[in-house]
């Protein structure tokens, strides 16, 4: 049996009118299937969150802003991760509260993608909190600790 152009163009209006996306007909060694793809807008609900993660971060960053002139300044995470403090589970942390630290040195390390990024500090002083605990999932730009 052959298809004709008719035959597909009713094949079609069942489509649409029936509200279908894909109707397949086989007989003997033809085959038909006609698809049709649909373009769907995202929910008006989806831009409802990042609007208000916007906010919740303006809020956090404000608050950062509040807790960094008390605490002195903030290491912020590159990446997202997990943040370890040493090395390994038996080694001494790279820093604790009390420490100095001077550009250059590294003051944890984030586990992105199983891969061991250690992270530096770019500026000198002494750590007076460390915001963060061993082994803890960590976001892009979360205050690790304060260096003051």
């Amino acid at each position: 049996m052959n298809f004709d152009i008719e035959y597909i163009e009713k094949l079609s209006k069942v489509l649409n009118d029936n509200g279908l996306t894909e109707i397949s007909l086989e007989e003997g060694d033809c085959a038909i299937t006609i698809r049709k793809d649909l373009i769907v807008a995202p929910p008006a609900m989806a831009a409802v969150p990042s609007v208000s993660n916007v906010t919740a971060n303006s809020v956090k960053q404000a608050d950062e802003v509040k807790a960094e002139t008390k605490k002195g300044t903030p290491i912020v995470s590159p990446m997202v991760g997990t943040f370890y403090t040493s090395p390994s589970p038996d080694a001494e942390p790279f820093v604790t509260v009390g420490k100095t630290v001077n550009k250059g040195d590294k003051v944890c390390i984030i586990e992105a993608m199983k891969l061991m990024n250690e992270i530096e500090t770019e500026i000198a002083g002494k750590i007076v909190e460390i915001c963060v605990k061993d082994g803890q999932p960590v976001e892009f730009g979360q205050v690790l600790m304060y260096v003051e």
